[in-house]
């Protein structure tokens, strides 16, 4: 009867005597009630989670046509632009190709 807890260790009969006997201490003669309520709650939750599990199997399984119809695919995709692109201007162009006359040339 040995079953494995969350951490990885086994209890033995002294811990499990220890376990028993501070539950007894704790809760008294309250004991069989706590137990019971225990297990109900228990069973709730696993009626909780067997519900859920109904219901994704039961969407995962259904029919691949929905109650409510998609929406039409538009004809024709809305056209993009974008704007030109124009190199940028600077002041100090000239039109012509001649060199620019410095003052000092003057000989």
């Amino acid at each position: 009867m040995n079953t494995v807890l969350a951490f990885g260790f086994s209890p033995g009969l002294p811990e499990l005597v220890i376990f028993g006997t501070i539950a007894l201490l704790l809760f008294g003669k309250r004991l069989p009630e706590v137990a019971r309520s225990l297990g109900k709650g228990i069973v709730e939750f696993k009626k909780g989670v067997r519900g859920i599990e109904d219901e994704v199997n039961q969407s995962t399984y259904s029919s691949t046509s929905s109650s409510t119809p998609r929406p039409a695919a538009p004809e024709q995709p809305p056209s993009i632009t974008a704007p030109k692109f124009e190199p940028p201007k600077f002041d100090n162009e000239s039109d012509s190709d001649e060199p620019e006359s410095s003052e000092d040339s003057h000989a």
